[in-house]
């Protein structure tokens, strides 16, 4: 069982280049090379955010944020964002981080003057689709989750997911005292 001590001194914060092979988890997550560091040029473009939970030096945690789409329900580029790819090491699963990096994300994009945050529940996870309720999310649509990488062969994969699409409203930003 993680130390709780140790779950409270993890740092959420904008992913570094130098991380970008952190995010393979020891070869866990290698075929999607590729994707991060397209991740990686998007964000530095402004288009995404990659934010993660670090742990001294180890990545512990993650949630990426695509700020718009051609799918406008899900992001468009002023109101509604779309998280995704989130993901806590299965040993601090169940002490909060998933929760705080869920809410790292939704400040970040308050910040941005975004009023809506879009998130699929995987239908074979129903403890993601429990904490984002918890959270305030609500399913609004249904999805197939069929999408398309290039892996780190350079091989075309496709993946189906099928999922819950759920949004929550944010309140906006809080203004400086």
């Amino acid at each position: 069982m993680a130390d709780l001590t140790d779950v409270e001194k993890i740092v959420i914060r904008s992913l570094r280049e130098p991380e970008l092979p952190l995010l393979e988890w020891e070869g866990a997550y290698t075929q999607f090379r590729r994707v991060y560091r397209q991740t990686f040029e998007d964000a530095l473009r402004g288009q995404r955010l990659m934010l993660v939970a670090v742990q001294g030096a180890r990545l512990v945690g993650q949630v990426f944020v695509q700020l718009s789409s051609t799918e406008t329900r899900y992001a468009d580029g002023y109101s509604r964002a779309y998280l995704y790819s989130l993901r806590v090491r299965p040993e601090l699963q169940g002490h909060g981080l998933g929760t705080r990096l869920l809410v790292a994300a939704e400040a970040a994009l308050r910040a941005r003057g975004f009023t809506t945050a879009v998130i699929a529940a995987g239908k074979d996870n129903p403890g993601a689709f429990r904490l984002y309720e918890r959270l305030g999310y609500h399913s609004f649509a249904d999805d197939p989750g069929v999408w398309y990488f290039t892996d780190v062969n350079g091989k075309q994969q496709v993946v189906e997911e099928p999922c819950w699409v759920m949004e929550k409203p944010l309140a906006p930003a809080a203004p400086e005292a």
